[in-house]
């Protein structure tokens, strides 16, 4: 219900404004089509499309200050078939983002359905806690949270987040046990300049319900749930970065009380041809009753590599290895760049058990081996 008024009253915003001044209400979208053949998906052949419609409206105020609004939605259909026996359909519609802001120079405010991601990792990030967005996505969609953020930003580059959730369904990317979603998240970063980079520390509070984990007395199903995180990146003629995160349940959880999740990464770019940027990253995740115990720890490695071939022409490949399950996935992509259109050609080789963290039912396309051809349009 919420949710649903606030949509209302921020559509009705952007309506009432483009009655007072169309000229400063901006309209945009993207279409994309695909199909993917996958040989070891139990329907081969998929067949998908997706428009993204957006609406903005800015209104300009005095003193450098500026309130603005975004509606965009997600309206999608797909067809998969085993020819000549089996055919299946999906299709949805939903909000994508919907949010106003406030802002001057050194602050904002934003209310509604919106992206909020930090952190320097792009392949195994510890600090995807509020979307899950994947490196090897052409769109690079995610959904988003409702949310109320802020963000202040000093003078020497210093800034400072804070943020409450309200009314968010499922588990999102690292969590174990739904959330509660009556009940309000909030959270905060503050991310200083050191010496050759920058250092950040995150908290996230949440209300969890960790029914069906198999716990037993004294456990709690419903357990307060606290997020710590540090992470920094540095440039010394490499890129390097960290991120770290603890998960702690405050009631006793058995095995899930405490998550511990470490990155680290480095990327370069090579003076070869025109230009080879290599990104590689590590990351650690351990379960444990206790806190750092490290009884039983996994981890994967990330290795990805990007070429430009000429100025519309650029072929990239991400590689991941799962130490524990000792896998291996494999994409590669080939994108070709017109003036409002682009086209892209992916082959993918991976586990048909697909345990990497992943944005809606990405493993139910993407395990096994096949390819994938994607054309986007954005006007």
């Amino acid at each position: 219900m919420v949710r649903r008024m606030l949509i209302a009253f921020l559509f009705l915003l952007v309506s009432q404004a483009y009655a007072r001044a169309s000229d400063t209400l901006l309209f945009r979208g993207q279409s994309s089509a695909w199909v993917n053949l996958n040989p070891n998906n139990k329907l081969p052949l998929w067949l998908g499309g997706r428009y993204i419609p957006q609406a903005n409206y800015q209104i300009e105020l005095t003193g450098r200050k500026l309130i603005d609004f975004e509606a965009s939605a997600n309206i999608r259909g797909s067809i998969g078939a085993h020819l000549f026996d089996t055919i299946s359909t999906d299709a949805g519609l939903k909000p994508y983002r919907v949010w106003a802001r406030f802002s001057g120079r050194q602050f904002e405010v934003r209310l509604g359905l919106q992206k909020i991601n930090f952190g320097s990792a792009s392949m195994l990030r510890p600090l995807m806690w509020f979307d899950q967005l994947d490196p090897r996505d052409p769109l690079q969609l995610t959904d988003g949270v409702w949310a109320l953020l802020g963000r202040y930003y000093f003078l020497n580059n210093a800034n400072i987040w804070l943020w409450a959730l309200y009314g968010n369904k499922g588990t999102k990317t690292w969590e174990i046990g739904k959330t509660i979603h009556h009940f309000p998240e909030l959270g905060g970063r503050f991310q200083s300049p050191v010496p050759k980079g920058e250092a950040a520390f995150s908290y996230h509070f949440r209300k969890a319900d960790v029914t069906g984990f198999g716990l037993t007395p004294p456990s709690y199903s419903i357990t307060p749930e606290h997020r710590f995180a540090l992470d920094g990146k540095w440039d010394i003629g490499i890129g390097l970065w960290f991120e770290s995160v603890w998960i702690h349940k405050s009631k006793p959880a058995g095995l899930i009380s405490n998550q511990e999740i470490l990155n680290l990464g480095l990327d370069y770019t090579f003076a070869l041809g025109n230009g080879l940027n290599v990104v590689f990253e590590h990351l650690w995740i351990t379960l444990d009753e206790k806190a750092f115990a490290l009884n039983d720890v996994s981890s994967f490695s990330g290795l990805s590599l990007s070429y430009p071939l000429g100025l519309n022409n650029f072929i990239s490949a991400i590689f991941y290895h799962d130490w524990t399950q000792n896998t291996q996935y494999n994409f590669m992509n080939w994108r070709r760049q017109f003036s409002r259109f682009s086209m892209y050609f992916m082959a993918y080789w991976n586990p048909l058990i697909y345990r990497m963290p992943q944005q809606d039912d990405t493993g139910q396309f993407f395990s096994g081996k096949g390819l994938q051809i994607m054309i986007v349009f954005n006007h």
